[in-house]
């Protein structure tokens, strides 16, 4: 009777612990809303508006993702995109870093994609190229860079972003040479958390997929595994994103970020981690203290060290992989973004 009682216990923290671990991130949002309206409700319905918002905003890159990631699996085209990834490791992170300083996509809709190269073994210093670069500009943002800090800043911030990524591939392929990093992703991931299969889709690719009751199953299978997938993750992202919104001041930053010298680029590095707003909100904050006289290089640091490391890319870093590649991913970025800063106030010091 005994026996019973302890193996009832037993099941019971079992299936606790599986949902604790299934079901966190939620868990761990609905907690941090909860706190919020608790202690300022006003912060608590704007919050929850700006998360409603942000995940609107984003859903058009998301859901083309999704759709993207969910095809490649269910046609068995997922093969023919990682060996679009292999080939000489040189080219293949320079064709990486290219792809993804050119790319539309955020930081957050390139997610699918990643998690399914990733697990389909594409090597992770192409991918860490892709994913280093792909946050700090797209054509879009560079064309709001341009009319708010001049074309050749928005040039440099180019350049910043595909050097970042090249920087970044090359030292993740060197690691990876010396045995680091073998099994990049989580678990979960892994067993198609997001949209990915860690095994790969055998014989010919079925590119009308929806012919086949199997793979249309398979289709809507990852698709909706991965929205969950991403659900999850981007509304803690968001959440959080709001409240540093809320109470980590402009003019706080401001007052942090100015003067000259390669003191403002290290403090504009470090203090873009925690303090970036977003790549379009942070592009008027940072024309503004140029003109007030911040070092244009401490301005270029801040938004690429703030890019790559904002909450939603972050996050959507420590969903997808282990904790070692996601430590080496925020060290890449401190360093790139540090070293952009230097060479390009440097250059403009130059001319």
């Amino acid at each position: 009777m005994l026996q019973m009682i302890l193996r009832a216990q037993n099941l019971s923290l079992y299936m606790m612990r599986q949902t604790w671990m299934t079901h966190r991130v939620w868990f761990i949002t609905i907690m941090i809303l909860l706190v919020v309206f608790l202690m300022a409700p006003e912060q608590g319905v704007a919050s929850s508006l700006f998360t409603i918002r942000s995940l609107i905003d984003t859903a058009p890159y998301l859901l083309l993702s999704i759709a993207v990631a969910a095809y490649a699996t269910a046609s068995g085209a997922d093969n023919l995109v990682a060996r679009a990834f292999t080939g000489s490791p040189v080219l293949m992170i320079v064709f990486a870093a290219a792809l993804g300083g050119l790319s539309p996509f955020c930081s957050c809709g390139v997610i699918p994609l990643i998690a399914a190269l990733l697990a389909m073994g594409v090597p992770l210093s192409g991918v860490m190229a892709f994913w280093l670069a792909s946050p700090v500009i797209d054509p879009s943002m560079f064309v709001l860079t341009s009319g708010l800090l001049g074309f050749g800043f928005a040039v440099a911030k180019t350049i910043a972003a595909v050097g970042l990524g090249l920087f970044g591939g090359y030292v993740t392929f060197a690691l990876t040479r010396l045995g680091h990093f073998a099994d990049p992703l989580r678990p979960d991931v892994g067993n198609g958390g997001c949209g990915a299969s860690a095994v790969k889709s055998p014989g010919p690719v079925v590119w009308r997929f929806w012919q086949e009751q199997t793979r249309r199953v398979k289709f809507v299978r990852e698709a909706r595994s991965t929205t969950m997938f991403l659900l999850k993750w981007l509304s803690l992202a968001f959440l959080l994103e709001s409240l540093m919104l809320a109470y980590v001041p402009a003019d706080w930053i401001a007052s942090v970020l100015g003067g000259d010298g390669i003191s403002p680029i290290v403090t504009a590095t470090l203090v873009g981690v925690p303090a970036y707003l977003n790549g379009y909100a942070a592009l008027p904050l940072v024309s503004g203290l140029v003109e007030q006289g911040m070092a244009p290089g401490a301005g270029l640091a801040f938004l690429v060290a703030g890019g790559v490391t904002s909450l939603p890319a972050a996050i959507a870093v420590f969903a997808l992989v282990k904790r070692p590649v996601f430590a080496l991913y925020i060290v890449l970025a401190l360093i790139g973004s540090l070293a952009s800063g230097i060479l390009y106030q440097a250059w403009v010091s130059y001319m």
